[in-house]
């Protein structure tokens, strides 16, 4: 299994800086010679093509051999999976990457020994034991902190007997609910910053707007990932619905869309549980608030007229349903590992 493991540099930002200006002229030169094969009918370059072209310019450069084939290699990787015929150069707007190979970063206690420097970091969990694996960067983000990014490889866990299984309704008014009738509260993090953004953004205070944003993302990622990692500890099996986060956020409900991080939050459920050996999988769950979980019957209620209707009696059987709880019921139910505690209904 490969985890990424994230710290932030305490030292040495000026010389990643400059490390910085150095990738990005890599990159465009990679994209220049793309430009080129187009224009002349030539062949276009792969990886090793690029690697070739740069031997040599390491001590000009002044990088390490590893970052300039890091960056070719990620260039022509990228080229394919986009399927663009060339990618857009980065300028001094592109936040800051330094890419290398695992072999060439070597520990030296809590700080990290790469290409005859020291770097010193934020030693916020230890490093467990296992190959540096390529792909491991240095990083920037938007206030310009730079972050050592480290991709190893670790243990499998033994997956779990599916005994306790959960179905989860990711939605706006609660963040999720559980079929246990558990629910989780939207915290609505943007939101409750919201004022304080646009009064930093009318007075053109960047500096401000830049360090909000970034609160809010910091905010947002550390409820996600406790939440994640709560329902993975408690859970063997969790089903939750394939919601179309992409098509909501170019509704009405665009922004409470975006501030839920919905799909965020099932991507973290996903590694979560392949780490900690539970099972995941995401299900359909068109009509789910629809049908009765009790019966199967169809009577609850439609559409977004009806979204103000949160309790619903089933015109078949009379049971009465939370409108989510319900809609959890049947994801749990549609994935097929509802377990005997749930009960299995009369289809």
């Amino acid at each position: 299994m490969v985890k990424v493991f994230r710290y932030r540099v305490k030292s040495l930002n000026g010389l990643l800086n400059r490390q910085r200006r150095a990738v990005n002229f890599v990159w465009n030169f990679c994209n220049d010679t793309q430009k080129f094969a187009l224009k002349w009918h030539k062949r276009w370059p792969s990886g090793f093509d690029l690697n070739t072209l740069t031997t040599g310019t390491s001590k000009e450069l002044g990088l390490h051999a590893g970052t300039i084939n890091a960056v070719c290699e990620q260039y022509a990787k990228s080229r394919a999976q986009k399927k663009r015929p060339f990618l857009r150069y980065r300028g001094r707007k592109s936040l800051g990457w330094v890419p290398f190979k695992g072999r060439d970063l070597k520990r030296e206690g809590n700080a990290f020994r790469f290409h005859g420097h020291t770097f010193r970091v934020f030693y916020s969990r230890p490093l467990p034991e296992g190959k540096i694996k390529d792909g491991s960067s240095f990083s920037q983000d938007a206030r310009g902190h730079w972050f050592l990014n480290i991709v190893i490889e670790v243990a499998d866990v033994p997956a779990r007997v599916p005994v306790h299984g959960v179905g989860i309704d990711l939605g706006l008014k609660d963040f999720a609910t559980l079929s246990t009738g558990a629910k989780v509260e939207n915290r609505r993090h943007y939101r409750a910053l919201e004022h304080h953004l646009g009064i930093a953004q009318r007075a053109h205070k960047r500096r401000q707007v830049t360090a909000l944003h970034a609160k809010i993302v910091n905010q947002r990622t550390d409820f996600l990932h406790k939440e994640a990692l709560k329902l993975v500890k408690t859970f063997d099996y969790i089903a939750v619905g394939n919601i179309n986060a992409a098509a909501l956020a170019k509704t009405r409900l665009a922004k409470s869309v975006l501030d839920a991080g919905w799909s965020s939050f099932r991507n973290l459920l996903r590694y979560k549980a392949i780490e900690h050996g539970a099972w995941f999988e995401e299900v359909d769950e068109r009509m789910s608030t629809q049908v009765c979980s009790t019966c199967g019957c169809t009577s609850g209620p439609k559409g977004v007229a009806d979204l103000g209707i949160r309790d619903w009696v089933c015109s078949a059987c009379g049971s009465r349903h939370d409108r989510d709880q319900n809609s959890a019921l049947n994801i749990l139910l549609r994935s097929g590992h509802r377990t005997p505690v749930v009960g299995i209904p009369v289809l």
